[in-house]
């Protein structure tokens, strides 16, 4: 079992992120958190609670992971629709998606260069650019290269 950080750092987290520090949020913030950066999904999150005895449902994590990315102390990373990971490291980066067995890798953000964005629609604003480069074997690719 992974040594975690005592309950009070991560209180002191999800307070100056504006979210009230309930029993379960705090297990959770635990996991997530404690394991450096990483790439989770919610069900891979449950998996490690269920683990580590924390009695929580899967609606409870996918309820804590929005609401930690709200608060900003998590990305989400949508690679395709219904599959979505939740990232630690919130700074500016980019991922590869690895088709073949689900991995998300980090690209650092100074590594990817977009020289032009369309002008965002009126009343609005580009927050942010999200790249996800999708890789495959070569084996399993049916694109002509």
């Amino acid at each position: 079992m992974k040594k975690l950080r005592p309950y009070g750092q991560v209180m002191e987290l999800l307070r100056r992120a504006g979210l009230r520090p309930t029993r379960q949020r705090l297990a959770l913030a635990r996991l997530l958190f404690d394991a450096g950066d990483r790439h989770v999904t919610a069900e891979k999150l449950h998996e490690e609670a269920i683990e580590a005895d924390i009695p929580v449902s899967l609606a409870t994590i996918y309820n804590t992971l929005h609401q930690f990315t709200a608060a900003g102390l998590l990305r989400e990373i949508i690679v395709d629709a219904g599959r979505s990971y939740f990232d630690t490291n919130t700074s500016t980066h980019h991922h590869f998606f690895h088709e073949d067995n689900g991995h998300l890798e980090d690209i650092p953000g100074d590594k990817v260069v977009v020289a032009v964005l369309p002008p965002a629609p009126p009343g609005t604003l580009v927050r942010r650019v999200d790249i996800v480069v999708r890789l495959s074997t070569k084996e399993n690719t049916t694109y002509n290269q």
